[in-house]
């Protein structure tokens, strides 16, 4: 994964007035930290900022920060996002090391067809949409695959199953379903099922014709 190179402003004044300025101007405020640095206030182009984390790789994209004379190595770890419009309001930079193991977030992309659940009129649900890993920043995934090509009904697949590439390794618990198959929710025994021991429906009462 190449590093993009973004250059951030490091002349932010704070505040929200200050933010809602710069954010009209086409600024994103954010924040660089980690690895015994002063958190530094910053801004940076919005577009040059959709267009680094625009690719394959996202948020885990690696970032050559450009911060007057210095440069960082860093990631977006904490994208802030406005309510309605789903823009970028608000960016975490942390500065990494190539050499140290990270945790991210990792979607989980589900690959193949179920044949043998639809056909009995099972559905297939995702309980989990990512997969929290732990790499050097290089090694992280755009994204990691479950194949569901096997799935009967009443069958589930783990965290565990999930294949991951070298120098990835699961950062959570192995045993947390991702996908589970179930078998058919409407069916002639389950009506029955739930007809049995019901209580008879409460009359109503009409009120009286006024005329």
């Amino acid at each position: 994964m190449a590093d993009i190179t973004l250059v951030v402003d490091p002349a932010r004044p704070t505040g929200s007035r200050s933010s809602g300025r710069l954010r009209a101007a086409g600024r994103i405020p954010a924040v660089v930290y980690g690895h015994g640095i002063e958190p530094i206030s910053v801004s940076v182009d919005a577009k040059d900022l959709r267009h680094a984390l625009g690719g394959e790789a996202g948020s885990r994209a690696l970032l050559n920060l450009v911060i007057g004379d210095g440069e960082h190595l860093a990631m977006a770890r904490q994208l802030q996002r406005h309510p309605v419009r789903h823009t970028v309001i608000h960016v975490d930079f942390q500065v990494v090391r190539r050499d140290e193991l990270i945790s991210a977030q990792i979607p989980i992309v589900l690959v193949g067809d179920a044949v043998a659940v639809h056909r009995n009129d099972g559905t297939v649900d995702q309980e989990m949409t990512v997969l929290t890993v732990k790499a050097k920043p290089a090694d992280l995934p755009p994204h990691v695959e479950l194949d569901i090509s096997n799935l009967e009904v009443g069958d589930s697949l783990r965290a565990a199953d999930i294949a991951l590439p070298a120098g990835v390794e699961l950062d959570g618990d192995a045993d947390s379903p991702v996908v589970v198959a179930h078998a058919p929710r409407t069916g002639p025994e389950d009506v029955a099922a739930a007809g049995e021991g019901a209580e008879p429906a409460a009359a109503v009462t009409e009120p009286p014709d006024a005329s």
